[in-house]
């Protein structure tokens, strides 16, 4: 089984103006004559971490990475005015130009699947190929599983929990109910509202219990601004129209792809995965049959590294590299 890259540094950093008052930061690592690879991270409202690199053969590839608006080091922390779906691929494009990129492979897990994914329609011809795991198609159905109906059924003390900052007469609406906490100026209830967010989200997110994965969605810094900018694009159902990207695919369908999806992803189950191949064919479907949802999970890391190296070996030889040299 395949374990990530060793660890490395960013050769450069920098600090990109945006729209909106936003400053995004941007990262670039490996090699700077490699595969131009952009890593879209998850949430919405998480941040890339110092595992983000270790996907991609450092030798293969010239890894670009970013937080996005209002999370990470990105700023305004937290920031939630100008932070749209919308906002955000025009963000990739504005990152792509700074850094005369002409085309790229997009790598995105969880939302940054979705980005990806719309990324790609609104931009094909940018796009070399995307390696994308535990999607999410942001329908109605998508979302309602996580928050309304679907893995509270699985788990139901998980969710007891999640539920208790919220009194009983508001909750047939939790997705409100959290919002304006989250949204609100009571800091105590902000926090507490925050961190009930994120570990019923780290608690569903892998197939064993893993305390490195609540630890990370546990930390008060980081459990903030996702649990904000997370409730902030669900209820508004991401921006985008119900069914938007199944209905576009057609736009991807030269764009080779590798999907990753855990059987028992219990936070955007498979058949998200699975519908998603079936309307993009040039797209394999990799499922991990022992494996949840992060990548985090052994199982996981293992197929995303392979997924990267076979996409090395595709297109290495026309940036003039060869993985059998």
């Amino acid at each position: 089984m395949l374990t990530l890259y060793p660890a490395i540094k960013p050769y450069a950093r920098h600090i990109l103006p945006v729209s909106g008052h936003h400053e995004l930061y941007l990262e670039e690592s490996g090699n700077p004559e490699g595969i131009p690879v952009l890593y879209l991270h998850g949430g919405p409202g998480g941040s890339c971490d110092k595992h983000t690199r270790r996907f991609f053969d450092p030798n293969l590839y010239r890894i670009i990475a970013f937080d996005q608006r209002g999370c990470g080091r990105s700023r305004p922390y937290g920031e939630l005015e100008n932070n749209t779906t919308a906002n955000l691929l025009e963000d990739m494009e504005a990152i792509r130009a700074f850094l005369k990129v002409d085309k790229w492979m997009l790598f995105g897990g969880s939302w940054g699947s979705t980005l990806a994914l719309l990324y790609a329609i609104q931009h094909p011809e940018k796009v070399l190929a995307m390696v994308l795991r535990g999607i999410w198609l942001a329908r109605e159905r998508d979302i309602s599983w996580l928050y309304r109906d679907g893995a509270n059924r699985v788990f139901p003390d998980y969710w007891q929990t999640f539920a208790q900052p919220i009194p009983e007469a508001e909750r047939g609406d939790m997705l409100s109910a959290f919002y304006a906490r989250l949204t609100g100026t009571d800091e105590l209830a902000r926090m507490a509202a925050a961190k009930a967010w994120c570990l019923w989200e780290g608690h569903c997110a892998t197939l064993r219990p893993s305390q490195e994965v609540l630890d990370g969605f546990s930390d008060p810094h980081r459990a903030l601004a996702m649990a904000r900018i997370a409730s902030h694009y669900m209820i508004n159902k991401a921006f985008i129209q119900e069914n938007e990207i199944l209905e576009q695919c057609q736009a991807i369908s030269s764009i080779p792809g590798i999907i990753v999806h855990g059987r028992y992803d219990m936070v955007y189950p498979l058949e998200n995965a699975q519908t998603l191949q079936q309307h993009w064919l040039e797209a394999e479907l990799h499922i991990v049959r022992d494996a949840g949802h992060s990548a985090k999970e052994a199982g996981i890391r293992d197929a995303l590294v392979r997924a990267t190296d076979e996409m090395g070996k595709r297109f290495g030889k026309e940036f003039g590299l060869d993985k059998t040299s």
